[in-house]
Order: C-alpha cells, then structure tokens, then sequence
C-alpha cells in the first residue's frame, strides 16, 4: 500500500460531479438587488414602459390584450424582485451579527486589559506610597547632621553649650509621622476612590510620593 508523503501536496480528486461555488447565487442575488435600488433601474424602467405604451397606441402594436401582457411582465419582475432582495439583506444580517460577535469579543478582550492594567497601577501605587520621599530623606539627614552636632558639642565643651534637647527631637519625629500618616492615608484614599470608578489612577498621582509635597498640620 503506497503512504503519501507530508511534505508532498495532494492533488485533488477528480469526480463526476460538478463543483459549484454555493456563495455565487448569493453574490449574484446582491448585485441584482444593488442594482433595483438605484435611480438607474427606475430610469430604465420608466423608458421602457414607455416605450411599450407608446409602440401599442400606434398600428404597430404587438400586444393585443390591452396592455395585459405589460401587467404580467410588471409582475413576474415584481415576483423575481422581492426574494432577491430579502435573499440580499439575510447575508447583510449575517455580516453584521458576524461583525458584532466580533466587536463584542475585542471589547471583552479590550476590558480585561483595562482592568488588568488597573490593578497592576494600583499595586504600583500602594507600592510607590512606601517609598521614602526627597524631603522625608532631607529632614532625616537633618536631624542626624544637628543630632551630631549638638552631642559633639556636649562631649567637647561641657556645659558651654545649648545641651542636646531629647524632647525636642521627640516632638519633630512625631510631627514628621503624623504628616506621613496623612500623606499615606490621603493616598490610599485616592488609590479606592480610582479603584471603586473602574479606571486607571491619574498619571500625575503616580508621581505625587517625588513632588516633596507635604500637608501642613
């Protein structure tokens, strides 16, 4: 038994029957539809009615029944007309839920990637609202710079300076962590409010943590 090989096309098998393309039917019923819905047709078709009622008033007429023969041709158009054109617009129905599947499914696919893109600048956000900003760091180093400062002062000279004021710096450090507090409570806010819309935080709020922007008490 001989095994046709992969890598080799088939060729078509030849056959008794006639192929036919089941679309051409359909092609052929819009074109003719197309074309009835034009000002063309009417023209063409006014002009030869007139023409077959001006050539039956005249003794050369060729229909003897009055025009009857005239009215069976209207009608068998009529006839013939009426299903190609419903035939027309059941393919345009078919295109258009076809389409709208489509549309429907990049929509579905478009949300997903709206809310997926959300939660990873929400976590971004949450995450950003951790880091240590320019002025926090300023005030850190400060404190450290006049920490050493007042305690070399102390160690050197005894008693001829200002000593180190322990409350003082507690008071500061306590300032500091409620302007902090309110920063992150004011952000965390705005991260649920973004959250609860559905949509994406606002870009500037990704870089409020870098403005050194601080609320005043």
């Amino acid at each position: 038994m001989r095994r046709d090989r992969l890598d080799v096309p088939v060729e078509p098998r030849r056959s008794l029957r006639e192929s036919y393309d089941p679309e051409a039917f359909g092609r052929l019923s819009e074109r003719i539809a197309r074309f009835l819905g034009t000002s063309r047709f009417l023209v063409y078709m006014t002009v030869f009615i007139l023409l077959w009622v001006v050539v039956n008033v005249t003794p050369v007429a060729f229909d003897p029944y009055t025009f009857t023969f005239l009215t069976l041709l209207l009608s068998l158009q009529a006839s013939y007309a009426a299903p190609l054109i419903l035939l027309a617009q059941n393919r345009q129905s078919d295109r258009d839920r076809v389409s709208m599947e489509e549309d429907r499914a990049q929509n579905a696919r478009l949300m997903a990637e709206v809310e997926y893109l959300t939660r990873e600048l929400a976590s971004l956000r949450s995450a950003v609202g951790e880091v240590a900003t320019r002025d926090f760091l300023r005030e850190q180093l400060r404190e450290v710079a006049d920490e050493v400062v007042a305690r070399s002062g102390e160690q050197t000279a005894p008693g001829s300076t200002t000593p180190y004021d322990e409350a003082k710096r507690a008071e500061r450090e306590e300032r500091r962590r409620r302007q902090e507090r309110k920063r992150r409570n004011k952000a965390k806010r705005e991260l649920e409010a973004a959250t609860d819309r559905g949509g994406a935080p606002e870009r500037g709020s990704l870089s409020e943590p870098f403005e050194g922007e601080r609320d005043e008490t």
